[in-house]
């Protein structure tokens, strides 16, 4: 049996001292994403995209309660749903993650964030697509004002 889960995040973006998180690695001390927790927009996008799945609701409905906790790293939240994603007796197959961002150029921690990915979910990295745009500058994404992240993700028994 497949099935197929579609995930989406965004927050908005600041310049500014602070730590900006993607795919699960620090990627810059110059920028941050507004949120609870630290913002991962990559992984809360994985993370819903896996829910979504196994017939599940959006990040919130089942890692709120873990953020009121004081659960922040978005790692910790992925650890869950994939836990129930096993526990269901599916394994990803493949994911698939698009992330419109006018800043900061993404590019080059593409490799970086596929290998963390993968062993998040115990795969390969060739199973993890990952592709970044700044879709023109039409949306406020592409702006500069925030990241978003869109991810598909193919589980299988």
């Amino acid at each position: 049996m497949i099935r197929v889960g579609l995930g989406k995040d965004s927050h908005k973006l600041v310049k500014g001292k602070g730590v900006l998180i993607l795919g699960g690695l620090k990627i810059s001390d110059n920028y941050y994403l507004k949120a609870d927790s630290d913002g991962d927009v990559i992984i809360h996008s994985l993370c819903n995209a896996l829910s979504t799945a196994i017939g599940g609701g959006s990040l919130d409905t089942w890692a709120g309660e873990m953020n009121r906790k004081g659960v922040t790293e978005s790692k910790e939240f992925l650890k869950v749903i994939f836990g129930k994603v096993k526990k269901l007796g599916y394994r990803v197959n493949n994911i698939a993650v698009m992330v419109e961002a006018k800043e900061p150029r993404l590019e080059e921690y593409r490799n970086k964030m596929q290998q963390s990915l993968a062993e998040l979910l115990e795969i390969e990295k060739e199973q993890v697509g990952m592709a970044f745009t700044t879709g023109e500058g039409l949306t406020s994404f592409g702006k500069g004002e925030g990241i978003q992240a869109l991810t598909v993700v193919l589980i299988e028994k």
